[in-house]
């Protein structure tokens, strides 16, 4: 029964601190405590949100919640708006919703006291946990690395390099390694990307606070650093995160970076801070089979509480192989599109829809003849004068194979252009060898498969980058 002669501002207390003993923890300081109570109109409570993200989590998470008890405690129907503002440390620590945050402070004073003494100063995405990552053959190693650093971070795998190509859930395992500490530990976390990390270190230095910033990151238990392939060419920086990595390693604090590439493909980079990065575990993440990519796609279908037939998701994972995001774009937009226009999801819809996300993914606009070989050859360590030579050994003629099927499935030249740029063959050769590697996949040789797979990944996502 409602309450008599509530005004919002008592209904919105009532109802936050009713929420607060129903959820986690957790759950509690993750979304909850970021929502700023705006004003309600016409039974229509706005609330404020620091971003995109964090609107759509809560819209699946708790938004039915928060309405039902709104409308419990109101005695009316009531419904939330979610705006997207941005946080300032001033609204972080100001009185937006006082009301709201006195209940649930005495409502719930030890548990605040708990959360205060976990510590970290990153904002870490609360959807990037273990339980929400679909591992695979492809991440099993990586996932299995990662769960062990949370659980005993500074022991084991110390320092742990994650690397692979753009989407393939390296930032997933790097924060749900901090989300894990975070929610069963009082030590200190830092996640930081690169960028965020360069710009500390320029702002101190017209500061002239140095000293401020080589405390923040060095005062840390566990250091999280997304993509340090941005450290290339940037000495200052480099030289900076040398000194703060001994200063943590020496003193057995974990270190966890992840990169687009290993180590020895990371150029301009000094050979100090490039040994340190090798000294502890590199795991290489590929992209997921055939089967992950199902799972992963029904993972996403259930997380959203939302159906989609086994042909449209055999078709998404068919026609997107190298990147995860990708997959969960395709989930987001079948959804949207489902819930706005309320129409099924049939496969010719599935087409159609996903049209542009699919041709954006399998995108080979700008690659070239001689970019093929070179990878190639470097993949499979021979020289790209030797695949484009004469030699006929074992060692040499697969490369050249798998070279010339490459070019004439990514490219759109010639079997006669694609002889010329192999040292002058002639066309027939070109047509011969790609119909035997065609055959080789046909009859589902994995060795062929693997290689023609991976080799196609690592030409996609170099050229994206390029």
């Amino acid at each position: 029964m409602a309450e008599e002669s509530l005004n919002i501002t008592e209904i919105w207390t009532q109802t936050i601190s009713r929420i607060r003993g129903k959820v986690s923890d957790s759950d509690y300081s993750s979304w909850f405590s970021r929502l700023r109570f705006d004003g309600e109109k016409n039974g229509c409570v706005t609330l404020n949100v620091p971003s995109a993200f964090f609107r759509d989590g809560f819209e699946s998470k708790y938004r039915a919640l928060v309405e039902s008890t709104l409308t419990e405690i109101s005695g009316k129907p009531m419904t939330v708006k979610l705006v997207i503002k941005k946080e300032t440390e001033g609204s972080r620590n100001s009185a937006a919703a006082p009301a709201a945050k006195e209940a649930a402070d005495k409502a719930m004073q030890p548990r605040q006291v708990r959360e205060k003494k976990n510590s970290s100063d990153c904002q870490l995405n609360p959807a990037y946990t273990f339980d929400s990552f679909v591992p695979g053959e492809n991440s099993n190693f990586a996932y299995s690395a990662a769960m062990a650093i949370a659980k005993n971070p500074g022991s084991v795998y110390n320092p742990c390099l994650l690397y692979g190509g753009v989407g393939l859930g390296k930032t997933h395992l790097l924060q749900s390694i901090g989300n894990y500490i975070q929610q069963n530990s009082n030590i200190k976390i830092m996640y930081v990307t690169t960028e965020n990390f360069t710009n500390d270190f320029i702002q101190s230095i017209n500061d002239k606070t140095q000293s401020q910033f080589q405390k923040k990151y060095r005062k840390v238990s566990v250091l999280l650093m997304d993509d340090i392939q941005f450290l290339q060419k940037k000495e200052g920086i480099q030289s900076e995160l040398f000194n703060t990595f001994n200063d943590l390693y020496d003193t057995g604090r974990q270190i966890v970076f992840t990169s687009d590439r290993p180590v020895e493909e990371l150029r301009d980079i000094s050979d100090r801070l490039r040994s340190r990065f090798e000294r502890g575990l590199c795991i290489d993440i590929q992209p997921p089979d055939y089967e992950t990519r199902i799972a992963i796609l029904k993972a996403k279908c259930a997380e959203k509480n939302f159906t989609i037939s086994s042909d449209v998701l055999e078709y998404i994972a068919k026609n997107i192989s190298s990147n995860v995001r990708a997959l969960e774009s395709c989930i987001t937009k079948l959804i949207a599109y489902s819930t706005l226009l309320n129409k099924d999801i049939s496969l010719e819809t599935a087409k159609e829809q996903l049209k542009q996300i699919i041709n954006s993914n399998n995108d080979t606009s700008g690659i070239t003849i001689d970019f093929i070989i070179r990878s190639t050859a470097a993949y499979f360590n021979v020289s790209p004068f030797d695949i484009k030579g004469k030699s006929r050994g074992q060692s040499i003629i697969i490369p050249r194979q798998i070279a010339m099927y490459l070019c004439r499935t990514l490219t759109d030249y010639s079997t006669n252009e694609i002889a010329s740029e192999f040292g002058g063959k002639n066309h027939t050769t070109v047509i011969y060898y790609v119909q035997k590697v065609s055959s080789l996949i046909q009859a589902e040789d994995a060795d062929t498969i693997n290689t023609v797979t991976k080799l196609t990944n690592l030409i996609k996502q170099e050229n994206k980058r390029n």
